[in-house]
């Protein structure tokens, strides 16, 4: 009996013990959790372009494809003299692979049968131009249109724009949101009276580019503006300091 009452007694007290701990950690970690400041950093920075990027297409039909290799071959000089005419350096002119396709047209008779004719040999070709002197290519998007009086069928498309030091840009505005982030945690750890203690944990936000006055709305997977040359690019930071 009394063997039986000792084991009982050492079950209570080791029971005791760990019902101690559970309450010790609980405690502590609703403490710890309490004691923690959420931030949100926010860094961002308008920046101009360095680079843009331009296409155009022309074409030409013929029922001899020799004759609309001809005519295509004589609106390409047309085209690059026309670019050269604006300035635009001839290394930075780049003709692509020229698009080759049978035309037919398609017709019913009498009796309801569908049938179809050959009706010609289309001919395409799309010119692209890189250049970081992004006011002759500019000018030159604009004015092109004035090569169909001579006869060329083109289309001109909108530039895209670029920033060469991009990746310099995200690496300074991560720095940027950071030190805004500590700034407000140690704000609201100084009104409370109380120390700022270390980073607990820190999350990346989307990198955003948007065009300048644009009215453009932030996106989930992100917002990456090529149709502006004028641009802001932002970037937030969520952070949790210890106190």
């Amino acid at each position: 009996m009394k063997s039986n009452s000792i084991i009982i007694t050492i079950i209570a007290a080791v029971a005791i013990i760990v019902v101690a701990c559970i309450f010790g950690n609980a405690y502590r970690f609703k403490y710890n959790a309490n004691n923690t400041i959420n931030v949100t950093g926010n860094a961002k920075k308008d920046f101009e372009s360095d680079i843009v990027k331009w296409t155009a297409t022309y074409s030409q039909k013929s029922m001899s494809l020799s004759e609309a290799s001809e005519e295509l071959k004589s609106d390409r000089a047309l085209v690059k003299r026309f670019l050269i005419e604006q300035g635009i350096a001839e290394s930075e002119i780049v003709f692509n692979a020229i698009n080759i396709s049978k035309d037919f047209s398609y017709h019913t008779d009498a009796n309801g049968n569908s049938f179809n004719t050959f009706s010609g040999y289309s001919l395409t070709q799309t010119i692209s131009v890189e250049s970081k002197d992004l006011v002759k290519v500019d000018n030159a998007s604009r004015a092109i249109s004035a090569l169909i009086s001579q006869g060329v069928e083109l289309s001109s498309n909108t530039p895209s724009y670029y920033y060469s030091k991009l990746e310099d840009l995200k690496l300074a505005l991560i720095a940027e949101a950071s030190k805004n982030a500590k700034a407000r945690a140690e704000n609201i750890a100084k009104e409370s009276g109380s120390t700022l203690g270390d980073i607990k944990k820190a999350d990346l936000g989307i990198f955003q580019i948007t065009g300048q006055n644009d009215n453009e709305e932030y996106s989930y997977g992100g917002v990456f503006n090529t149709t502006s040359r004028f641009k802001t690019a932002n970037i937030t930071i969520k952070a949790s300091y210890g106190l």
